[in-house]
């Protein structure tokens, strides 16, 4: 059973709420890249918009982490390609964060 069109109403607010939450995800991937916000921060984020950023994304937006070596990190992590924050599982979590862990 197909779903009845949206009114015009409808439309324009799923438009913005979906333009809110690529804003708020450009926005914690820049603070990501440069050392604002922590991997712990993020991960532990309550926000819908971030919950939903694959850890794909995530890890592209770490400093000195680009395509190749985050696929390579997933595989080694065993997370799924498409698996989004919300998704992780507690041991994933865990893994992520020792790998990221501030050095010191």
């Amino acid at each position: 059973m197909a779903l009845p069109p949206l009114s015009p109403e409808q439309r324009q607010a799923a438009l913005d709420k979906a333009a809110a939450a690529r804003k708020e995800r450009a926005e914690v991937k820049d603070a990501l890249k440069h050392g604002r916000k922590s991997l712990h921060e993020v991960l532990a984020s309550n926000s819908e918009a971030i919950r939903k950023m694959t850890v794909r994304a995530l890890l592209e937006s770490l400093p000195d982490i680009g395509k190749i070596r985050a696929q390579k990190l997933i595989t080694e992590l065993g997370i799924s390609d498409s698996r989004r924050i919300q998704g992780l599982g507690i041991q994933q979590r865990e893994r992520l964060l020792e790998r990221f862990a501030p050095k010191g």
